[in-house]
């Protein structure tokens, strides 16, 4: 099994503090996933060199795509899950996230589960943040599975490398965080199962006049 996780910030820092949060969470989620023997890889924007001009990977002929967008690509079909840690931006989830996201089809994402992941450096834990994160996503073709992952003051939780700050009881995390991961791969491992059945499009008419309401 393999999960990317998806990390929706480009802040090199969040001040005051030196170390990015979302890369903390990011990191903690992908820690906590390993452990079931799932492969996961944290994808950050900060490492993509996409174009200055947005144009998705979609867009271009076969072959033709920027490295960063064709290797991503291929790394999203490839994988079983995702999970999605996005700070708050207006109620909504990060420009950032979406940005990369929005690269690539939903026929990439679809039929695989996706988990939400929201943080912040206050009391709320970028929950509303999350509210939206359930419509795009379920659009996307990934859909969130029911439990969601907030975590405020996230700073005072995990430290630069994703480990638990001293103070924090890691087995009330684990079982906090465990509640929406194990849904996860639950959901993740069905969905592969019904993949090696068949082609799951298969499943559904594609004639475009069936979303037209009688």
């Amino acid at each position: 099994m393999k999960a990317i996780v998806f990390l929706g910030s480009v802040r090199e820092s969040t001040p005051p503090h030196p170390a990015r949060l979302g890369a903390r969470v990011a990191a903690a989620c992908a820690s906590q996933l390993a452990k079931s023997d799932i492969n996961v890889e944290v994808i950050d924007p900060l490492d993509l060199d996409l174009p200055a001009v947005f144009k998705p990977h979609f867009s271009f002929g076969a072959g033709r795509a920027p490295e960063a967008l064709e290797s991503l690509s291929i790394k999203i079909k490839d994988a079983d899950c995702f999970v999605m840690v996005s700070p708050e931006y207006n109620h909504s989830m990060s420009p950032a996230l979406a940005n990369m996201l929005n690269h690539f089809g939903s026929s990439s994402f679809s039929f695989k589960p996706s988990a939400i992941v929201t943080y912040s450096a206050g009391q709320w834990g970028g929950a509303r943040a999350a509210v939206s994160m359930r419509t795009y996503l379920s659009e996307l073709g990934c859909l969130p599975v029911s439990a969601m992952i907030h975590i405020p003051h996230a700073q005072d939780v995990f430290d630069e490398d994703g480990s638990y700050a001293n103070g924090v009881d890691p087995e009330k995390w684990e079982s906090y965080m465990g509640r929406t991961l194990n849904q996860l791969v639950w959901w993740s491992e069905a969905a592969a199962q019904q993949r090696i059945i068949g082609n799951p499009t298969a499943a559904f008419d594609r004639n475009p006049t069936q979303r037209n309401a009688p």
